[in-house]
């Protein structure tokens, strides 16, 4: 298996070396402290062909000893959670409470999907003489991201392995770790070699060579809505299923009825969790207008007292972004904002110090043809503004392409119907911002992606449903 700082690929149910390594970078300190296999073009044929092979014997073992195998992954995992938590914070920059706190969400994945992998699997009565009959689609090319590396790789192993697919995960080479991670504790709770393969690399390479082959049948991934549009029109040529959770720009509306001493510190703990890298975390506050400046002043306050500091520190409230790219993206969104006249409250400017450290930033006055209100910020920056009706704060949250997730604070039945029923989002959520939990359904409209992960409808997104009729006249 892989040592602490060099992480290699996991193909065939042996770890083994790359065709060279990529380094791996500490976001809080900005040193390389230690590299990643790439996979060449071998690597992944061999990776294919294990997996195309262990594919008759997986869909066709009993559903519930697959989920026995996750649920013993997940028992194991548990136990190394202290350890892969401070590797994750390593890699990732996140505090160690947070990188903890999303292991955990994915034990809890891998158990669920264990737990519920024979009902799942289970024909469904549909009608006297009809039955739908599940059935495991093939192998998954599952690529996952370097923010929620955890999270997302359990949310694409787990169903699909609970419902008898195979799977060839693309690590993040950012965050290694959370990948070697869960496929030791696969292996180590059974596994059969070929069911799981890990590879590193190259992302465009090894995106255009897994979805070229004809043995992928479905295409899992979470990540920028350019490269999904990127992923699905390769995806076409072989007519691989895809399960795309792309960007997001949520918004967040504030009644004037809302409960501020609520509101502001479930905002500020969601939005600044993992840097504000997240694809749901809210981006755009729209605060009813005699509820403005009173919201602003004391979320500003909030803001400007969170404590940013290495990941490792108990008392740091919030780490560094993950990488150079994210503070350069800060640097221009803010930038463009305030050259075309808006205000910083707060932040704004990158930390004098080593590390990737960008400060909770807060924008008002920003007009609406600011790259901000539209470019997908995945970092801490919130935009401010007044509404005077609902209507027009409907009109504000849709007024991006994004449709991911979306927030309200109110306590009025009437504005809670409208604004469930006017707002376009996979999710909406009433005074409450929490991640997804294991059994729930997510999913984005517009250009935040289709298809789901999660829940019953997670599960069968890797699954085929066969229509069986005419079953009474075979007596």
């Amino acid at each position: 298996m892989s040592n602490a700082t060099t992480y290699q690929l996991f193909i065939n149910g042996s770890w083994r070396d790359g065709n060279g390594t990529l380094t791996v970078t500490n976001p809080a300190t900005e040193t390389v402290f230690g590299s990643v296999a790439a996979a060449s073009t071998s690597d992944l044929d061999e990776a294919l062909a294990s997996a195309e092979r262990s594919r008759r014997a997986w869909s066709s073992r009993p559903p519930k000893d697959r989920g026995e195998i996750l649920v013993a992954a997940a028992k194991i995992l548990a136990t190394k959670v202290g350890d892969a938590a401070k590797d994750l914070s390593r890699e990732q920059g996140k505090t160690i409470a947070e990188a903890t706190g999303e292991y955990a969400r994915a034990v809890e994945t891998l158990e669920w999907y264990g737990t519920h992998a024979e009902e799942l699997s289970a024909p469904i009565p549909h009608g006297p003489n009809r039955m739908i009959v599940p059935e495991p689609l093939g192998v998954v090319a599952a690529f996952t991201p370097w923010n929620y590396p955890a999270v997302l790789i359990a949310r694409k192993l787990a169903p699909a392995l609970a419902a008898g697919c195979p799977v060839i995960l693309k690590g993040a080479e950012e965050t290694p770790s959370t990948a070697v991670h869960f496929v030791e504790a696969l292996r180590q709770a059974g596994i059969p070699d070929g069911v799981v393969n890990l590879v590193f690399g190259v992302p465009v390479q090894i995106s255009r060579h897994l979805l070229s082959s004809p043995i992928v049948k479905v295409l899992t991934f979470t990540g920028s809505t350019e490269v999904g549009k990127q992923l699905a029109k390769l995806a076409a040529n072989n007519l691989q299923r895809c399960i795309l959770e792309l960007g997001g720009h949520s918004p967040v509306v504030v009644c004037e009825d809302a409960d501020l001493a609520k509101a502001i510190p479930a905002i500020s703990e969601y939005k600044f969790e993992c840097a504000g890298q997240s694809c749901n975390a809210p981006s755009r506050i729209l605060v009813a207008r005699p509820l403005y400046e009173e919201f602003l002043s004391r979320m500003t306050e909030v803001a400007r007292k969170i404590k940013i500091g290495p990941p490792d520190d108990p008392t740091t409230e919030m780490g560094p972004m993950a990488n150079a790219r994210r503070i350069e993206a800060m640097q221009r969104l803010v930038k463009d904002a305030v050259d075309r006249g808006a205000r910083v409250e707060t932040g704004g400017t990158r930390l004098d110090q080593p590390g990737f450290y960008w400060p909770p930033t807060i924008l008002t006055g920003v007009p609406k043809d600011a790259k901000v209100l539209h470019d997908e910020p995945f970092g801490p920056i919130l935009t401010v503004a007044p509404f005077d009706t609902i209507e027009e704060a409907i009109e504000e949250a849709n007024a991006t392409e994004y449709g991911l997730a979306a927030y309200i604070f109110t306590g009025a039945a009437d504005a809670k119907r409208a604004l469930i029923g006017g707002v376009s989002a996979g999710a909406v959520s009433v005074n409450y911002l929490k991640g997804v939990s294991a059994d729930a359904p997510y999913g984005g409209v517009k250009q935040s992606g289709y298809g789901y992960e999660g829940g019953e409808q997670g599960l069968r997104s890797f699954q085929s449903l066969k229509l069986v009729n005419g079953l009474g006249s075979f007596g």
